[in-house]
Parts: C-alpha cells; sequence; structure tokens
C-alpha cells in the first residue's frame, strides 16, 4: 500500500517548466499550420501532455450528438491542441519568434526574449 502511494508520488514529482503561458502570443513553426511570420493567441496551456490549444490551429471535425445544450448537433469545427515544442514564442520588438531565457529582477522570475532582451509580459 504504502510503496504504490510511493511510486505515485515520484511520477508527478517534478512539474515540467515551460516558458508558454495562457494569453502569450506564439508563431507555429512546424507543422501542417506553420506560419513563422503570424502571430497568435494561446488559449489554454496542457502541463501533464506538454501541448498547447493555440487559436485557428489545428482545427478537427467534431460530430455531436443532439443534447440539452445543444438541440440540433451536427458537426462543430473545434481547435486541438499540439505538442508545446511546435511552438515558439512571438517577440514583437523584433518581430519574429524568439528563445525565452529566465532572469531575476528585483526577486521576479522574468521571462526575457534571446532576440531582442524584452522582457515579456
Amino acid at each position: 500500500m504504502a510503496n504504490s502511494s510511493k511510486l505515485k508520488k515520484m511520477s508527478t514529482r517534478f512539474k515540467p517548466k515551460f516558458n508558454i503561458k495562457k494569453g502569450d502570443s506564439v508563431v507555429v513553426i512546424s507543422g501542417e499550420d506553420k506560419d513563422l511570420k503570424k502571430p497568435r493567441k494561446v488559449l489554454e496551456v496542457i502541463l501533464d501532455k506538454a501541448r498547447v490549444l493555440v487559436e485557428g490551429v489545428n482545427i478537427v471535425t467534431k460530430h455531436t450528438k443532439p443534447s440539452a445544450q445543444n438541440t440540433k448537433g451536427g458537426i462543430i469545427k473545434i481547435e486541438a491542441p499540439i505538442a508545446i515544442s511546435n511552438v515558439m514564442l512571438w517577440d514583437s520588438k523584433s518581430g519574429g519568434p524568439s528563445k525565452i531565457k529566465r532572469t531575476r529582477e528585483n526577486g521576479k522570475l522574468v521571462r526575457v526574449a534571446k532576440k531582442s532582451g524584452e522582457v515579456i509580459k
């Protein structure tokens, strides 16, 4: 009993840290929707699966049954999550994608774009 809980604790011990947060502007750097010039908004970050939901990217058709909320049902188009490695943060100052470094500014961790040195809010 105690051993199984120990194993479970080990797997969730180190949470992955990503430089992308909800509401950030990102560009898709690989895949079907690759566009290095068009920044898009992150709608959701799924930490445990290392995936992000990006506005207007990876559109899939979903067949829905009629329900209380949706009385008609039918086919709807929604965004599906893509791997977090396929997106890169948008640097507005340099006008392109940029890698990120974390630095401390007056005791607070901030994200800084490597291309321009701009702090990302």
